[in-house]
């Protein structure tokens, strides 16, 4: 029996002898033919990993196999009732609402639109990234992020302006707008 988990051949001459037997313990168990078919492959597949296992003085290698073929379905069964549980504890509530899904939709497209802008803020240089992101992302005019930055504000605008030219030539036009009125410089 040990020889069926390392010799093909040995399991090939053991899996013919008890397919039969195996399959119509399954099948009485198990309403679904697909199910079934899957489950019996499984209680061969399971055999070779316990071939180890099966000692001669408890029985013939058929027995053992039934007993693994046992243990196979009842593994099915505990599954689908925990699955039954779990299934039963969400019937007729609804996990999300349309609203949730439209947001969550959103959520995804302004995040995919979120790395296409930090893939073309790594073509600015640190000097235009860090006043486009004092401007854009933390709201600060071109003088307050010269402030920021220990420039002068000329300076600031100067970088600004070559961060938005920079990202405008990067980004689909759709983005180009957002940009500009993120990052619009009060006087």
């Amino acid at each position: 029996m040990a020889r069926i988990a390392h010799d093909p051949d040995v399991f090939e001459v053991f899996y013919r002898e008890h397919v039969d037997a195996v399959q119509r313990f399954v099948a009485r168990r198990i309403s679904d033919p697909h199910r079934a078919a899957d489950l019996t492959a499984d209680v061969f597949l399971a055999a070779i990993d316990a071939a180890a296992s099966y000692r001669p003085r408890r029985g013939a290698p058929a027995l053992w196999l039934f007993g693994v073929a046992r243990n196979v379905v009842n593994s099915e069964f505990r599954h689908a009732a925990r699955e039954q549980q779990v299934n039963a504890r969400f019937e007729g509530r609804r996990l999300l609402a349309d609203d949730d899904i439209v947001r969550a939709q959103e959520r995804i497209d302004a995040e995919a639109r979120s790395r296409e802008l930090y893939a073309a803020l790594d073509g600015l240089t640190d000097a235009e990234r860090a006043v486009f992101e004092l401007s854009a992302l933390d709201g600060l005019s071109a003088t307050e992020a010269a402030r920021a930055l220990g420039i002068r504000p000329v300076t600031a605008r100067v970088r600004l302006h070559r961060a938005r030219h920079t990202l405008r030539t990067e980004l689909a036009p759709q983005e180009t707008q957002l940009i500009t009125r993120s990052t619009e410089v009060s006087p």
